[in-house]
């Protein structure tokens, strides 16, 4: 993701975490690309209900990336990525590893502020859409392999 997130060349940038669980994802990436960082904290009456969510952090004016490994529903990212336009960021896109995206996470991300949802391959997408950009692991899967055979390090393929 760090290539792609350079490459926007986006003014303002904080990194959000849609929840509290993804906090230290959420700073690794913030310290990596020397931004601001801000979470979500939610609550839920039931499984898969948010009742409630807040900001704990300042968005107004940034360009914001949310930051998650897996994306099911899409509820939470998208609840998490309107509430960030409604306290005047400029924009909002997120990131996530894993892309589940089952029951109503296309028309949750079809219908939300996101400007866009980055993901991998690690699961293939059921269906293409225009706010989901799907990038590939296999270079970075190749190098490691590559590095791991030759004995030669892998550490600069993780952000702490």
């Amino acid at each position: 993701f760090l290539p792609y997130i350079e490459s926007l060349k986006l003014t303002n940038l904080t990194i959000a975490s849609p929840d509290m669980g993804g906090s230290k994802r959420a700073y690794a990436y913030s310290k990596f690309l020397t931004s601001d960082v801000v979470i979500c904290y939610k609550q839920r009456e039931k499984a898969n209900l948010i009742s409630r969510m807040e900001l704990i952090g300042d968005v107004k004016d940034k360009n914001v990336i949310l930051v998650d490994d897996m994306v099911d529903t899409a509820g939470t990212l998208t609840r998490a990525g309107d509430l960030m336009i409604e306290r005047g960021a400029a924009s909002v896109r997120a990131i996530c590893t894993h892309a589940l995206l089952s029951g109503n996470a296309y028309k949750n991300i079809e219908d939300s502020q996101l400007e866009e949802l980055i993901v991998t391959d690690s699961i293939p997408l059921k269906i293409s859409h225009n706010k989901v950009k799907v990038l590939s692991c296999a270079p970075l899967f190749a190098e490691v392999m590559h590095n791991l055979h030759f004995n030669k390090s892998i550490s600069s393929k993780f952000i702490m």
